[in-house]
């Protein structure tokens, strides 16, 4: 009987020259090229290392899987860290042998090495495929509504003549650390200034607003551009951060917010939107329902590192 030669496999940093191999793995699976897509993940991780962990697995000295993650601290109010698996393929011809197991578990072991007690990612339901290695590796639905729209410039609040919506910048930071604060009751400035510092380094990617009332910042909110997460094609905004001073609550801040997020998003071409929303957060959720929000056909997934 002939014995086939175990492949040499090993998990490594993903690197900026793997980024044609890496485009041609997902083209292969997805049947279209999205390298504009990886090129922003690879440069993001150039810029930002802390906040993102990129694997590679190569079998016999070439590229035959990857898995991409960001992490994750104040997004949708979260008061934990964790880390958000946002793309992961295995090149057809490579499957069936273990390489996304191996890639999950460095995955996983980095998640810990770095104190990030969980990992979240995203799928359609309709995806059976990725359900099943979701299923197989060990993740469960996490306990958050995931909600969605299209995107209508058209949608407006009542008009408010004393209200300014305009983009976020540096002189915002310390009015919206304020408003979270007395949100949230925790100090969340740090993770204010990095995403303020994100949406710097690459405006494409961010959209950060702040609504003001007599000159001071009564509410803000922060959305990313998502091109191409969870094997999407299309581009979608997600909604991370959104918060109202409850001293001003009810008087059409929050609507303000989303309008000119929708004005902005359809001058880019984005034609839907998507939060997440922690299961009983009822006056999140109200709010986002009002304003035309719907459960998505995208389940979030939770595995908690032990």
């Amino acid at each position: 009987m002939k014995t086939l030669a175990r492949k040499a496999r090993a998990v490594r940093a993903l690197a900026p020259g793997d980024l044609s191999a890496v485009v041609a793995i997902d083209a292969g699976l997805g049947g279209r090229a999205r390298r504009a897509y990886f090129e922003r993940r690879l440069q993001a991780a150039q810029r930002f290392p802390e906040q993102h962990l990129q694997l590679a697995v190569e079998e016999d000295g070439s590229l035959a899987g990857f898995m991409l993650g960001r992490a994750l601290e104040g997004e949708f109010g979260r008061s934990e860290p964790a880390l958000r698996l946002e793309a992961l393929g295995v090149k057809a011809a490579a499957q069936g042998r273990g390489l996304g197991a191996g890639l999950s578990e460095a995955f996983e072991a980095a998640a810990r090495r770095r104190g990030l007690p969980e990992i979240r990612t995203a799928a359609a339901w309709r995806e059976h495929e990725l359900l099943r290695f979701l299923d197989r590796a060990g993740y469960g639905l996490a306990p958050v509504h995931v909600m969605d729209r299209r995107v209508e410039p058209g949608y407006e609040p009542q008009a408010r003549d004393e209200l300014e919506v305009r983009v976020f910048s540096e002189k915002d930071l310390d009015g919206a650390a304020r408003v979270d604060r007395r949100l949230t009751g925790r100090d969340r400035r740090g993770y204010l200034c990095r995403s303020f510092a994100e949406a710097l380094a690459d405006s494409a990617l961010r959209v950060s607003l702040a609504a003001c009332v007599d000159g001071a910042v009564a509410g803000f909110l922060m959305a990313r551009l998502d091109y191409g997460d969870f094997g999407r094609v299309e581009p979608v905004a997600v909604i991370d951060t959104v918060g109202v001073d409850p001293l001003r609550a009810r008087q059409g801040i929050g609507r303000g917010l989303l309008s000119q997020l929708f004005v902005n998003l359809d001058a880019l071409g984005v034609e839907r939107v998507e939060t997440v929303v922690a299961a009983g957060s009822l006056d999140l959720m109200g709010f986002f329902c009002r304003a035309g929000f719907r459960p998505s056909e995208r389940l979030s997934f939770l595995k908690r590192l032990s």
